[in-house]
């Protein structure tokens, strides 16, 4: 039996919940989810400039947590703007 999933605190909701590269038809498009924990990560490393255990503090977890998620939410990125798929962000 699989350990329960631990809620990660998110400080801050996204107003904008899918992204598309202009042009093309979503329909057209494979999608790429990323969680709201993957968004948290990215929006505290990225956009507020903190590291991964000033990250893992906001968040209520452990530093090797966020950068597990933080990997998984830059491979996500990076293959969605490489391979020119949409991004949805999901609520886990």
């Amino acid at each position: 039996m699989p350990r329960p999933k631990l809620w990660k605190l998110i400080g801050q909701n996204p107003h904008v919940t899918f992204y598309k590269p202009q042009g093309i038809p979503l329909r057209n498009l494979k999608v790429v989810e990323i969680t709201h924990e993957e968004w948290e990560v990215l929006r505290l490393k990225h956009v507020k400039g903190l590291d991964q255990t000033a990250s893992a503090k906001e968040m209520k977890s452990s530093r090797s947590t966020v950068q597990r998620i933080l990997a998984s939410a830059q491979k996500k990125l990076g293959q969605s703007i490489v391979e020119g798929r949409a991004i949805k962000i999901i609520k886990d």
